[in-house]
C-alpha cells in the first residue's frame, strides 16, 4: 500500500471508530450539530482516532521490514 492509500485507510478507519463513539452515546448524538458536543465529547473522540492509529501503525510496522532507528517504530514498538 502506497502513503496516499495508507493515510486514506487510517483516515477511514478513525472517522469508523469516531462514528461508532458518537453512535455508542446515542443516535440523538449523531443527529445534532457538531457545535452542541462538548469538549470532552472532542476529547473522547480525537482520543478514538488517535488510538486507532496507534493500533493499525503498530500492526504495519511490525508486519513490515522498518528500519529500527525509525523514530516512529521505536515509540510505537519500543
Amino acid at each position: 500500500m502506497i502513503e496516499d492509500e495508507w493515510q486514506a485507510h487510517v483516515t477511514r478507519e478513525a472517522a469508523k471508530e469516531i462514528g461508532e463513539w458518537l453512535s455508542a452515546r446515542g443516535t440523538g448524538k449523531l443527529k445534532s450539530p457538531i457545535a452542541s458536543l462538548t469538549l470532552p465529547d472532542l476529547e473522547a473522540m480525537a482520543s478514538c482516532a488517535i488510538t486507532r492509529w496507534i493500533v493499525l501503525q503498530s500492526e504495519r510496522l511490525a508486519k513490515a521490514d522498518w528500519p529500527r532507528d525509525d523514530p516512529v517504530r521505536k515509540l510505537l514498538l519500543g
